[in-house]
C-alpha cells in the first residue's frame, strides 16, 4: 500500500525549514516543540528517508528538499483556491517568488513583470542569483520559477527557452590604449580584468576560446557584485570585462567603451522553469516573461 504524507507533518517540515529552529517552528505553528519534533520524525518514518540535518540552522537534505518543495506548492494551490472561492483577506496580495540573474534583472527582466495585469494583485519576491544557479533554487523549493541556463528542467517542474543574452568583451578606450597593443590573444590575458563574483567565469571563458585552449584573464581582478557597478567598473577603466550587449550598446556608441573582439561574442541562452501548477500568478507571469523576452532577447 503507498504511504501518504499527512499534510499536517509537511507543513510541519516546512516550517521547520523556514524559521531554521524545532522552537521557532513551534512558536510560529502555536504547538510545542515536542510535538514538531515528533511530527518530523514520524515524517521521516513514513518515507524511510532522514528529511533534516539538525543543524544550527536546520537544512533539508536532497530528500528533504522534494518534501519541502511539495509543501511550497501545496501552500500556492491552497492560496489559489481561497482566492477563487472569494475566501481570501480583503486586498491580500499573492506573492510570486523568482530567482533571476543580475543582467537580466537589470535590462529587460523588470519591464516584463511590469506587463502583468495590476488586478492580478500580485507582488514579486525576486531572488538574485547567476543564472547557472537559480535551478538549485527551484529545486530547493525557495523559488516557484527562475530564469536559468539550464534547459534540463528541475523535477516537478517545466521549461521554456527564451533566448540568448549575448555578452560581448569591451573595455575603455584608453584603457585597451595602454594594455591591449597588440593582438589580443597575447595581451588580453595579462591584462587587469572586471568579474562579477568568484563564480563568474565569462571572461575566463572568453580567454580560452580566445587561445583554443586553458588559461584564462588575467590575475589582476576586481570582483564587482552588481550589473550596474560591473559595467560603470568597465567604462571607468578598471579592466576589461564581458558586458550585456543590451549595456554594452550605448557606451559604444558614444564612444566611452571599445570592442575588444568585434567578430566574438558569448551567446548565453536563457530558459524560464517553474512549478507545474494550474496557477494563475504563474500562467499570467510566464505570459508576460516569454512574451518580453521574445522582444528583447536574441533568438535561440
Amino acid at each position: 500500500m503507498t504511504a501518504e504524507l499527512p499534510l499536517d507533518q509537511v507543513r510541519t517540515l516546512l516550517a521547520v525549514v523556514d524559521e531554521g529552529t524545532f522552537d521557532a517552528a513551534a512558536a510560529a505553528l502555536h504547538v510545542t516543540p515536542s510535538a514538531v519534533s515528533q511530527r518530523v520524525k514520524a515524517l521521516e518514518q513514513r518515507t524511510g528517508r532522514v528529511l533534516l540535518l539538525r543543524t544550527k540552522p536546520v537544512r533539508p537534505t536532497e530528500s528533504g528538499e522534494v518534501v519541502v518543495r511539495l509543501a511550497r506548492q501545496l501552500a500556492r494551490l491552497e492560496r489559489d483556491a481561497r482566492a477563487d472561492l472569494g475566501m481570501s483577506g480583503e486586498g491580500e496580495p499573492t506573492r510570486v517568488s523568482i530567482a533571476v540573474n543580475s543582467d537580466s534583472l537589470s535590462t529587460w527582466f523588470l519591464p516584463a513583470l511590469a506587463r502583468v495585469p495590476a488586478e492580478l494583485r500580485l507582488c514579486f519576491e525576486l531572488r538574485r542569483e547567476d543564472q547557472d544557479h537559480t535551478a538549485a533554487l527551484l529545486r530547493e523549493g525557495l523559488v516557484m520559477a527562475a530564469v536559468t541556463s539550464s534547459s534540463v528542467p528541475v523535477a516537478g517542474c517545466s521549461v521554456h527557452p527564451l533566448g540568448t543574452m549575448r555578452y560581448v568583451a569591451a573595455a575603455r578606450r584608453d584603457f585597451a590604449g595602454r594594455y591591449l597593443r597588440g593582438p589580443v590573444e597575447q595581451t588580453l590575458p595579462d591584462a587587469p580584468v572586471v568579474v562579477f563574483d568568484r563564480r563568474d567565469d565569462l571572461q575566463d571563458g572568453f580567454v580560452r576560446r580566445l587561445l583554443g585552449g586553458g588559461g584564462g584573464a588575467g590575475p589582476l581582478r576586481h570582483y564587482v557584485p552588481t550589473s550596474e557597478g560591473f559595467v560603470d567598473a568597465v567604462a571607468a577603466g578598471l579592466g576589461w570585462g564581458m558586458v550585456p550587449e543590451a549595456q554594452a550598446e550605448p557606451l559604444l556608441r558614444s564612444g566611452r567603451l571599445v570592442h575588444l573582439a568585434p567578430d566574438r561574442a558569448v551567446d548565453v541562452p536563457l530558459y524560464w522553469q517553474q512549478w507545474k501548477l494550474d496557477s494563475p500568478a504563474l500562467a499570467a507571469v510566464a505570459e508576460a516573461v516569454t512574451r518580453t523576452a521574445e522582444q528583447t532577447l536574441r533568438p535561440r
